[in-house]
């Protein structure tokens, strides 16, 4: 039986290497930023940590809800006219909106930063549609664990040179995170095929059903996936602890300072990167989907509860390695939920996975700013600095009873020859995708969902 058109197999190995690539500069370009810009923010603010974090809380819920419009119109816009012109115009967006904030003498400056980069942040979302579309259906898991670890990559180099620059000058990341995206965007403009045909492409932009909200409409029709999509809201919004308030609070309560932070940033990427390359794939056919989802959401609820509870350093460290084994998850929740739609719905499926994290992103941010803020202001009559990330470990904790109810009727999968599992990838191995055989067996577009 033939597979769904893809492109020929030289440029199909070079297709996925430049989206493990384009994930890797991203996630690098993000991470370098991440030790210096609550930094930036608390120099423009003025103010002590407390209004940093809450400004840091704005300004990530600015980001979430201009992505949380624009996601579903991305999604719509790849269905119809392919994944390779959204993913480079993402990138292009990304070098822009590093660059104003390298120059950004106000915090307004800044929010416009933000609100362009949450216009055209969609390099991700395509990403998965991109795998979806060249995929077979029963590699996907070890494929997004393979996208997870370039991912994970990104923030094991990203976050240390962040902090080693910002501690030449505050800025110098923003302008080499910017260096970063554009290079992606031109190596995209020579390397990237196509991966949707136009025949299996939408016949027309269906706008009416690419907002927020009607992206969303698509999660109804499968039970499973609407289920799951309840799961990935509150994962994302736990996760949103991480995002908003863990620098603040490393230097709050452990006094630990950008460089310090990157480094810690660094040994999450890199047990992040160690998990999703080397175990993802390989636990995913072994045990079945669903039991890997499970434990994956266990550890997240501990790595939280750790990280909370922690008075000291060292300890905070000991919740690294159980938050890297929480992204045993996130590729079977992925691989399942585009098992059940159709090829030409990928790419709103992704979108509509976007605008969730988006639309947790509007909450989560001002909500564990203002949790973190109010447990360290001199006013608390208790003081409890690390009570947003036990509110998180609570949110994982009813996503694992959402996802253990809703995966219950999933078949066992049996083990399978071991000729016939992912290749284990490891992150120093990424270069190496471009010459990777490409998948061997095929089905019709059809046979792609239930």
């Amino acid at each position: 039986m033939d597979q769904p058109p893809t492109p020929a197999a030289p440029r199909h190995r070079a297709a996925l290497a430049f989206i493990y690539v384009t994930v890797l500069l991203d996630m690098l370009a993000f991470g370098i930023i991440i030790p210096v810009l609550p930094h930036l923010i608390e120099q423009l603010a003025g103010g002590g940590i407390a209004k940093a974090a809450w400004w840091v809380g704005i300004f990530s819920t600015v980001f979430a809800l201009v992505q949380f419009v624009f996601a579903p119109v991305q999604g719509a816009l790849s269905d119809r006219y392919g994944r390779r012109p959204v993913i480079l115009i993402s990138n292009l967006g990304l070098a822009v909106d590093f660059v104003v904030l390298a120059l950004a003498p106000t915090l307004w400056l800044l929010f416009l930063a933000r609100i362009l980069l949450g216009m055209t942040a969609a390099s991700f979302s395509t990403a998965n549609a991109y795998i979806a579309d060249i995929t077979p259906k029963e590699k996907r898991a070890a494929a997004f664990g393979v996208l997870g670890s370039a991912f994970g990559l990104g923030f094991i180099i990203g976050p240390g040179v962040g902090g080693f620059l910002g501690g030449i000058a505050l800025r110098l990341p923003f302008w080499v995170a910017a260096a970063l995206a554009l290079c992606n965007f031109m190596y995209g403009c020579f390397i990237l095929p196509e991966s949707l045909p136009k025949e299996r492409r939408t016949r027309r932009l269906e706008l009416h059903g690419a907002h927020p909200f009607g992206s969303l409409k698509l999660l109804r029709r499968h039970p499973q996936v609407l289920g799951l999509a309840v799961v990935l809201f509150l994962v994302y919004l736990a996760h949103y602890v991480l995002q908003t308030v863990f620098v603040l609070y490393a230097d709050y309560r452990y006094h630990w300072g950008p460089q310090a932070v990157g480094y810690v940033l660094m040994l999450v990427g890199a047990c992040d990167g160690f998990v999703q390359a080397v175990l993802t794939g390989k636990l995913a056919p072994r045990f079945g989907e669903r039991r890997v989802l499970l434990a994956g959401m266990l550890f997240g609820v501990g790595a939280f509860l750790v990280m909370g509870m922690a008075d000291v350093g060292w300890a905070f460290l000991f919740g690294v390695p159980l938050l890297a084994l929480w992204g045993l998850a996130m590729p079977p929740i992925q691989s399942i939920m585009t098992q059940q739609v159709d090829p030409s719905e990928q790419g709103r499926l992704q979108g509509a996975i976007s605008s969730l994290g988006s639309f947790a992103g509007i909450f989560g941010p001002y909500l564990f700013a203002q949790v973190f803020a109010l447990s360290i202001a001199p006013s608390s009559p208790v003081h409890l600095p690390g009570v947003a990330f036990v509110l998180s470990a609570a949110l994982m904790l009813a996503g694992l009873a959402i996802a253990a109810r809703v995966t219950r009727h999933l078949p066992a999968v049996a083990v399978p020859d071991p000729d016939e599992l992912a290749p284990i990838v490891l992150p120093g191995d990424l270069p190496m995708l471009a010459a990777a055989p490409s998948p061997e067996h095929s089905r019709k577009p059809q046979e792609d969902h239930p």
